[in-house]
């Protein structure tokens, strides 16, 4: 590979031609650009790294990450020669939302060192235009504004032969706008069906369907009907089949399936889409029926379902459990309640990212002493110190208070916390927390004071001072409430 400071250039050959088909950065800045002759590329820049175009080569690694992408949404396609297309409808509320899942994306391929764009909009041709043209690196087509949002982009955002657009430019067409705004009956007579294919798919109003990529080896089911299908009722009926299909497959395998993707194929060529997770392997069909059921309200059968497709496309080793029983009553055995069917649910309406539980960490500084973990994760055996007892609720951030204090080491005599004065009967203290200084020199000073105080009404507080209350150095000597005792 060269330098990453040496221009580099992709060459191809068409017919007897050799001309640039892609380019960094470094080569643009210099002048060249897409097309240009291979020669002349070379003669413009001393130095310039030229390799050979691989469009094979690149085609199937497009295909393989298109394979990756299933971890975002059951129906992924490659959109060569640089693109994926994602239907993400019914699944980016468990990555946090739409503008999440792009940051997602964007942020997955920063850190592989790719650049990447990325948009959502209501159609394939809106989303492919907006990734490309818009200019910026993520991009949010709101609902029924593909027209207006797409005005302004150059023709070639709409995926037309370059044939076609050299002569729409003779014409003076330059925008998406321009062509728009033109009668249909001229253009599709002189240039034929393609720029009204292109502009009614980018508006919604031909649908455009996606072919979704499926894994080799991908443990999967599926059920072609003779007629469309499409009441409630009866795609539940369907989905069962399936499970109980899945599942006996699953065994032979010695697997439980973590997420399941269950695709629906409308007559009008477009897919629906359920996607369940499971906090651990499964394979138990009454419950996976039960979570991908409790999903289905959110498919829009359109005229009719004519195929459903099952798959598992996250798999693991089911490992055995015991359960412990008792032949005899009142023995005292009370074995422990498996919360995994609760957390199914929970995780598959609001994400499983949104359910977590705490888990200590060895560290005196409060806010850091906590993190989290997944609900079903197994304990360590690690636990707080319960030298000093801590409170019950602790601030998302310590909250500034006003106080009367006598400095320093005395409690305040009284303190005004969300406008309200609280006068101190009782107090306890100081617990000295020192700052972490091998992780930030600037903590290597600093300290803090907690006390533990009642105000006249019975509630206790966890409150400190920022500072030994005699060295500027250790802190502000602002006073702070942090937690509140149950």
């Amino acid at each position: 590979m060269p330098a990453a400071d040496t221009p580099l250039v992709l060459v191809g050959r068409s017919g007897n031609r050799r001309s640039v088909v892609a380019l960094d950065a470094l080569a643009q800045q210099a002048g060249l650009h897409v097309g240009m002759p291979a020669a002349k590329a070379q003669a413009l820049v001393p130095g310039l790294a030229v390799l050979e175009a691989d469009p094979a080569g690149d085609a199937d690694a497009l295909d393989r990450l298109s394979v990756w992408a299933l971890r975002f949404s059951p129906v992924v396609a490659a959109d060569p020669p640089d693109g994926l297309v994602i239907e993400v409808t019914g699944t980016d509320h468990l990555h946090g939302g739409e503008e999440e899942l792009l940051r997602g994306l964007v942020d997955r391929f920063a850190s592989s060192g790719l650049e990447a764009w990325a948009a959502v909009a209501d159609t394939w041709g809106a989303a492919h235009a907006a990734a490309r043209y818009a200019g910026a690196t993520l991009a949010i087509v709101a609902s029924g504004e593909a027209e207006p949002a797409l005005a302004h982009l150059p023709l070639a955002a709409l995926r037309l032969d370059d044939a076609l657009l050299m002569d729409l430019r003779v014409l003076g067409l330059a925008t998406v706008g321009d062509a728009a705004d033109q009668p249909r009956a001229p253009l599709t007579l002189r240039f034929g069906p393609q720029l009204a294919r292109r502009l009614d798919q980018a508006f919604g109003v031909l649908p455009e369907p996606i072919d979704p990529v499926r894994s080799p080896d991908l443990v999967e089911v599926r059920r072609v009907f003779a007629e469309p299908i499409g009441a409630p009722e009866t795609l539940r009926r369907y989905t069962g089949k399936l499970v109980d299909a899945l599942v006996v497959e699953l065994e032979r395998r010695h697997v439980g399936a973590r997420r399941l993707d269950l695709l629906f194929g409308r007559v009008d060529n477009r897919w629906e889409a359920v996607r369940i997770g499971t906090s651990r392997p499964d394979r138990d069909a009454k419950r996976l029926t039960r979570l991908l059921c409790d999903r289905i309200e959110t498919v829009d059968p359109g005229f009719g379902v004519e195929v459903m497709t099952l798959a598992a496309t996250m798999v693991d080793l089911l490992g055995a459990t015991q359960c412990a029983a008792s032949l005899i009553e009142g023995d005292g055995l009370d074995p422990a309640a498996d919360i995994a069917d609760l957390i199914d649910v929970l995780a598959n309406r609001v994400g499983d990212r949104r359910l977590y539980r705490f888990a200590p960490v060895a560290s005196d500084v409060p806010e850091r002493s906590v993190k989290r973990v997944e609900p079903l994760s197994l304990d360590d055996g690690a636990s707080w110190d319960d030298h000093w007892p801590r409170p019950a609720r602790l601030l998302p951030r310590p909250e500034v208070i006003d106080t009367v204090a006598l400095l320093p080491d005395h409690p305040p005599v009284s303190f005004t916390w969300r406008g309200s004065r609280r006068r101190v009967r009782r107090a306890d203290g100081p617990e000295r927390v020192f700052g972490e200084w091998w992780k930030r020199e600037a903590e290597l000073a600093t300290v803090r004071d907690y006390f533990r105080v009642e105000d006249e009404g019975g509630e206790r507080y966890w409150i400190y001072r920022s500072g030994d209350g005699e060295h500027a150095e250790t802190g502000s000597h602002r006073w702070y409430l942090h937690g509140i005792f149950g």
